[in-house]
This record gives C-alpha cells, structure tokens and sequence, in this order.
C-alpha cells in the first residue's frame, strides 16, 4: 500500500519529467451587479520532449494560480504521439481546431523545427528535431493553433496504429522486407474492397 508521502513524491517526479511553456496570458472580465470581477486565464502546453504533449488552458484570480492549473490540466490531457528515428513525422497530417488549420510534414535530417508560433512550441516540446509545419487558417488564436496541431499529430497516430502506411512498417520491420510487402499488398487489397 502506497502511504501519503509516497504519493506526493511520485507526483513530483512525475511533474519534474514533463516541460512546459506559457503561450498567452489574458486578462479576462466577469460582469457581476456589483462590477466587473478581473481574473487571467494562461494557455500552457507541456511535453517531455519523447513523443507526448498536452494543451490547456485554465482561470485563476492571479497569472501564477492559472499558469498551475493549466499545467495540471495539460498533463491529464497528454497525448502520445509518433516519432521516426530521424526526429519527424511519418507522413503529412492536417488538424483543425474551430477556425485553425494546421498542416504538418516530414523534413529531412538537419533541417530543424520549420513552423510558426503555437505549431512550433507544440512540436518542440514533443520532442521533434525535424518537421515542417504551417499554420493555413488566418486565426490569430494561439490556443485553437496549438490545439489544431495536437489534433494534427493525433491523426498520424491514429493512422499508425491502423497501419495504413506500408513505409513505416517497413522501417519498422527493417530487415525482414517480405513481411512489410505482404502487408502492402493486404493493403491495397482491403483498400480495393472498400473503394467498391
């Protein structure tokens, strides 16, 4: 049985092990009959640099309390994402939050984090060396951008665990290429099937 203590500490490695980043901090108003009630709200994005990261924003009556409770709430809301040996992604993906678009591709080794804003933080704190992201949507809001590119990266997993794409396989499996045509032909095959 796990005592108290035991507890705490497990939580504090816990929130040692994941980074986090402040995105925007705004002063917001709550009309009530006696005036306007002022608190901030902070949007946070966390990530342990391995392949997951989490956003989230949260209220609190000063910038410390909110930035806390965002990070909280972030870390609950963590997602894994793929991460290829070269440091990117496997393939293209797209992501929308409300009125934000996301597009994100693979780069070549050397090439470096190649995004703007949110999309940039989201990827840095993933954990990816090597991306190339481009925010399509006019939207300004930085919490629907770096939400749309969590949903971005959760597309690519998503596919992966379907196995959709035949190239990862193969760089999975490595040696044994028999298997990963095998794979590629089923495939096409079922893609065939659905298509009809």
């Amino acid at each position: 049985m796990i005592k108290q203590g035991q507890q705490f500490k497990q939580r504090e490695s816990l929130i040692s092990d994941v980074e986090h980043k402040l995105l925007d901090v705004a002063r917001v108003a709550r009309v009530t009959s006696g005036g306007r009630r002022f608190s901030f709200r902070a949007v946070v994005v966390v990530g342990d640099r391995s392949g997951k990261v989490g956003v989230a924003s949260e209220k609190g009556s000063d910038v410390q309390k909110a930035v806390e409770k965002a990070v909280r709430t972030a870390r609950k809301n963590m997602v894994s994402v793929p991460i290829t040996k070269k440091g990117s992604i496997p393939h293209e993906s797209y992501g929308k939050s409300s009125s934000a678009k996301v597009f994100l591709r693979p780069a070549e080794e050397g090439r470096g984090i190649i995004a703007g804003g949110a999309a940039r933080v989201v990827c840095d704190l993933a954990g990816y060396r090597n991306i190339v992201g481009k925010i399509l949507s006019r939207s300004v809001n930085k919490l629907n951008n770096a939400r749309a590119t969590v949903e971005a990266l959760k597309a690519i997993g998503f596919k992966e665990k379907r196995g959709v794409s035949a190239l990862n396989i193969k760089e999975e499996i490595g040696k044994n290429e028999e298997v990963a045509e095998n794979v590629e032909i089923e495939e096409s095959e079922n893609l065939a099937k659905e298509a009809k």
